[in-house]
């Protein structure tokens, strides 16, 4: 009977979950949906209270900071003590935000407010990460790709919500976002009871789906330090488009504030769509390869962008957003491979990394745009996916894998 038990639990385990990852990846899209309301009202809130390109940018990096320095703790702290309902509480963190947010008119209510936001993201993170891990059936960059995708999706459409809802209106009208953080708690308290019964399975030793490898364990930490300056490359950039490409286009094209969201919103689709084929396209071709060409492989487009008018500059972005989306998911699994029994902090430290380079970013590239310009922003930021040529030296964790 034990025996029998032991196998249910194994075929369990080891079967990718699809109605999970896509709960977990609709749970994203509405947890980065909220997020995505920061940087979509920074016109709005600069016009309001007078605020410069240095304060836009301590905002960024008062949110980035709060999503980025608990995740690896939050990480490591779940994988010795899973907590299954530990989501939801991260989406009560994001609702008060949202309605702090709503009601904030000055700069430090500012902060606090998006402190709060940032505090439920980076509870959020890690969790989610082990969990589309849990439900890959071993597909795990095909979980990935799912799971990330809906948060790409999320961050795509806050920006247009925002310009159909916020921006004809009042900075109160933000309010309304309380209703995505409702069907949020709905759809993560489904995956939490999920959660805690294949944590059940787990106890009685039937092992989640995992890849081992040979490498030395220098090797490992000097892969690991590789990735961490991909993502300081990928999220320094990232940094210049999600907080200031409004800002840019306006201030080029002479366009409105609802006029460069829709563009904005055309981008973050790009993005989402690499999002999609970033993760499968690892699995089969291999992550290395997917990293490296997502990273250096943006480079002539990301040079170009400063020098061409409005139509180019569209589709530039798309070809930008496409290429750049796909190196997360593809980083992340590869992360998880080069450590494999600790997925929550490995998750959390690379999540963390990122948000708070995307932190760091937006708080620098606000002071030189206003000590330059923020069209001269664009034009240092072209260089950095040069950096993304280091992957080359990458392992093929394919060829590495035990059998």
């Amino acid at each position: 009977m034990e025996t029998a038990t032991l196998d249910s639990s194994k075929q369990v385990i080891q079967k990718t979950v699809y109605s999970i990852l896509f709960s977990i990846s609709f749970a994203h899209l509405l947890n980065d949906l909220i997020q995505a309301i920061i940087p979509s009202i920074y016109p709005i809130l600069k016009d309001s209270y007078n605020l410069s390109f240095t304060q836009i940018g301590l905002i960024t990096f008062a949110f980035q900071l709060t999503a980025s320095i608990f995740q690896p703790f939050v990480g490591y702290y779940t994988d010795k003590y899973p907590k299954p309902f530990s989501q939801i509480y991260g989406m009560f963190f994001s609702m008060a935000g949202i309605v702090s947010i709503s009601f904030a008119d000055n700069f430090y209510w500012i902060l606090i407010s998006v402190m709060l936001i940032g505090t439920g993201s980076s509870i959020f993170h890690p969790e989610s990460a082990r969990i589309s891990n849990l439900a890959s059936g071993g597909k795990r960059g095909l979980a990935q790709s799912i799971f990330q995708v809906g948060g790409n999706f999320g961050t795509a459409l806050g920006p247009l919500l925002v310009a159909l809802i916020v921006v004809p209106n009042s900075q109160k009208y933000i309010l309304w976002f309380v209703i995505v953080a409702v069907i949020g708690l709905g759809i993560l308290s489904k995956i939490a009871f999920w959660y805690r019964d294949h944590l059940i399975l787990r106890n009685h030793k039937a092992q989640p789906f995992i890849n081992l490898h040979n490498l030395p364990k220098k090797k490992v930490q000097i892969s690991i330090a590789i990735l961490l300056i991909v993502i300081f490359s990928k999220f320094f950039y990232s940094a210049s488009l999600s907080s200031y490409y409004q800002f840019y286009i306006i201030d080029k094209f002479n366009l409105t504030i609802q006029q460069a969201q829709y563009h904005m919103f055309i981008y973050l689709i790009a993005y989402a769509i690499g999002t999609i084929l970033g993760g499968p396209l690892g699995d089969k071709i291999g992550r290395k390869y997917v990293i490296w060409l997502s990273v250096f492989g943006a480079t002539p487009f990301a040079l170009l962008l400063p020098y061409v008018n409005l139509f180019w500059t569209d589709v530039l972005m798309v070809v930008i957003g496409i290429i750049i989306s796909s190196a997360f998911p593809a980083i992340l699994v590869y992360a998880q491979e080069l450590v494999p029994k600790k997925l929550g902090m490995v998750s959390g430290l690379f999540y963390g990394f990122a948000f708070g380079m995307g932190a760091l970013g937006s708080a620098l590239l606000g002071r030189l745009a206003d000590l330059e310009s923020i069209q001269y922003v664009y034009h240092v930021c072209s260089y950095l996916p040069i950096i993304g040529i280091i992957c080359y030296f990458l392992p093929n964790l394919k060829k590495e894998q035990k059998v």
